[in-house]
C-alpha cells in the first residue's frame, strides 16, 4: 500500500511522523522534502500564497512522489476542494468548539457526512474509481487535524478531542503565545495550555500534532505524547542553509 493511503492509520496508531510546512507555491519543495525522506508535507494556504492552482500542483507532486500531503486551509470552505485535488487530509485552524469540530468532521466523510460527491477529480482518478470503492477509500483515509490555538478553545478542548472524526489535535503554540501576550521566553500560560491540549488528546486516544523548530522542542513535546511533528518549513530550511553557507564563506575569505 502507498504511504498516502496508510497515513491516517499510521497517525492514529501512534507512529512517529516528521513533516514540514510548504510556504513556497511551487512543486519543488514537495519534491525536495519527499526526496529527503520526510514522512509528509503540509501545504500552507493560511499563511502562504497558495491558491487553488498552486495547491493542485503541489498535491500533484506529492502524489507523484507518494508523500502524504495535508493542506492547512484558511477556513472550512476550502476542505472539499483540497480533498478532491488529492490531499491526504486537512489541518483546520482555529477550531474553537465541539460544535464546530463536528460540523467540519462531516465535511471529510461521505457516509453519514456532508462531503460533496464527485469522482471526476484526482481523488477519484478522474472517474477511474468506482463510486462505492471511492467512498469507502476516502472515508477511511481522509485525515482531519483540528488546530487548537485560541484561549477560548481550551474551555471545550476535551469535548473537541472526543468528536468522532477528529483524528488529531494540533497544538498552536504560536497563536496561543500571541493571545496570552506574555513576552517571556517560556510563558507559563502557554505551557499549561499545551499540557492541557495534550492531555485531552491522550484521554480521547487521539493523535497529538505539533510544530517544532528543533529536536529539543520535539523531545519535550514527545514526552507529552506528541507523535506528529511539523519541522520548520521550506522557507525556514532555505534561510537556515543560506545563513550557514554565507557565514562559512565569509569566515574563510
Amino acid at each position: 500500500m502507498s504511504r498516502t493511503s496508510t497515513f491516517r492509520q499510521r497517525m492514529l496508531a501512534g507512529d512517529k511522523l516528521v513533516g514540514s510546512f510548504l510556504k513556497t507555491p511551487t512543486s519543488h519543495g514537495t519534491e525536495i522534502l519527499a526526496g529527503a525522506g520526510f514522512d509528509f508535507v503540509v501545504i500552507d494556504q493560511e499563511h502562504a500564497p497558495f491558491d487553488r492552482t498552486t495547491t493542485d500542483i503541489a498535491l500533484l507532486a506529492a502524489r507523484g512522489h507518494d508523500i502524504p500531503a495535508l493542506v492547512r486551509v484558511p477556513g472550512p470552505e476550502g476542505i472539499l476542494s483540497v480533498l478532491d485535488c488529492g490531499a491526504t487530509g486537512v489541518l483546520v485552524p482555529h477550531v474553537k468548539t465541539a460544535a464546530e469540530a463536528r460540523e467540519y468532521a462531516a465535511l471529510f466523510r461521505y457516509r453519514n457526512g456532508a462531503r460533496g460527491f464527485a469522482t471526476s477529480t484526482r481523488a477519484g482518478a478522474y472517474t477511474g474509481v468506482p463510486m462505492w470503492q471511492h467512498i469507502a477509500e476516502q472515508d477511511a483515509q481522509m485525515t482531519f487535524v483540528a488546530q487548537i490555538e485560541d484561549p477560548i478553545a481550551l474551555d471545550e478542548v476535551e469535548a473537541i478531542a472526543a468528536v468522532d472524526g477528529v483524528d488529531s489535535l494540533f497544538i498552536g503554540r504560536g497563536d496561543l503565545t500571541a493571545a496570552f501576550g506574555d513576552e517571556s521566553k517560556e510563558p507559563p500560560a502557554v505551557i499549561r495550555a499545551t499540557e492541557r491540549i495534550a492531555e485531552a488528546a491522550r484521554k480521547a486516544r487521539k493523535s497529538i500534532s505539533v510544530f517544532v523548530g528543533n529536536g529539543t522542542e520535539a523531545a519535550w513535546l514527545r514526552s507529552l505524547g506528541a507523535n506528529v511533528f511539523v519541522l520548520s518549513s521550506d522557507q525556514g530550511f532555505l534561510r537556515q542553509a543560506a545563513m550557514q553557507g554565507l557565514r562559512d564563506v565569509r569566515e574563510k575569505v
